[in-house]
């Protein structure tokens, strides 16, 4: 039987939610890539019982999570019923709908069809009768916005979701969104953009619109597929993403110009006594702007190596400017 740490509230900092009273973990746990029947199911309980014990609580998902989609959401609600029934309300839950889940038109994308039947599906992958947050995954070019927002507001109404987010959505298109949820009397929570050091087109209007509007964000891929770690400091190692040319990472994109960037990066990180990873998170974290950022983890030594970087989340001015100075110059 898992019991949780009885310390677990102790050392992660927690960060209001635009001007919502939810509060996230400055680290959040997803998982993306690591938690389907290719991985250990003993491996997966380990990730998610440490993660929680170190004080993250949010767990981050989508229908199409695994692989094959469905399979991290599965997952999930096998380790919830073991482990973590008597820890439901400490926990965040969060899943989303927007990309390919099943054939015809009615599988993927922003119509009220799609996005509630997915809901649907996915609570009963988890075992669960509600979700914290319910994301729309990506815009929908063809479906108006009103009923994408329509479908993420009938979720709240219906119990089914406590509160909604979208992700991968313009400043523009963020700034509808949340217009068009306030008329309906369901407020926007958070946007889930992708942002790196390496990945800055948040910073082009999205983060201000976000602070505007006041509403939260968690980033995703602050580590830039791995990019942003020790592994590629020398190449492409044999076993990495890149090696076997991804969809998410082609061995194109790592240049000699982009290894000597990191081993400049990495070199500023040891000059705080941080890895790679931990500088790269804490830089996203900087400042406060970013409510949480989205970790992945492989093992729980990769886990414990990451929340680390919440000791040390300031940076002076020399190092912002050092970072700008090595990322502008690869660029």
């Amino acid at each position: 039987m898992y019991t949780a740490h009885p310390d677990r509230y102790a050392d992660m900092p927690y960060r209001r939610t635009g001007r919502s009273g939810l509060k996230l973990p400055a680290l959040s746990l997803g998982l993306w890539h690591n938690f389907g029947p290719d991985r250990p199911v003993d491996t997966q309980r380990q990730i998610l019982r440490r993660a929680f014990d170190l004080g993250v609580t949010h767990f981050d998902l989508a229908n199409n999570y695994g692989p094959p989609p469905g399979a991290a959401e599965s997952a999930l609600g096998a380790a919830l019923k073991a482990d973590f029934g008597s820890y439901r309300d400490e926990l965040i839950i969060s899943t989303k709908a927007g990309y390919l889940m099943w054939p015809g038109p009615y599988g993927e994308w922003g119509s009220r069809k799609y996005l509630l039947s997915s809901l649907d599906q996915s609570l009963g992958r988890m075992g669960l009768d509600h979700v914290d947050i319910f994301y729309s995954h990506r815009p929908d070019p063809e479906t108006p916005l009103e009923e994408t927002m329509g479908a993420l507001h009938s979720a709240v109404q219906q119990g089914k979701a406590l509160y909604v987010g979208v992700s991968n959505y313009s400043p523009e298109q963020t700034r509808e969104a949340a217009r068009i949820l306030g008329e309906l009397g369901t407020p926007l929570l958070i946007h889930q953009p992708r942002y790196s050091m390496l990945d800055r087109r948040p910073e082009e209007g999205l983060l201000d619109a976000l602070d505007e509007l006041q509403v939260g964000s968690i980033a995703y891929s602050p580590l830039e597929q791995g990019l942003l770690t020790s592994r590629y400091l020398d190449g492409i190692p044999e076993d990495s993403r890149a090696a076997s040319d991804s969809p998410f990472l082609n061995s194109d994109a790592v240049t000699e110009d982009l290894v000597q960037q990191l081993r400049a990066l990495d070199d500023l990180a040891k000059s705080r006594g941080q890895s790679l990873a931990q500088l790269a998170l804490a830089w996203v974290l900087r400042g406060g702007r970013v409510t949480s950022a989205l970790i992945g983890a492989s093992s729980v030594q990769q886990l414990e190596d990451s929340v680390a970087a919440t000791h040390a989340l300031d940076f002076d001015s020399d190092e912002l400017a050092r970072i700008d100075a090595i990322v502008g110059a690869a660029g």
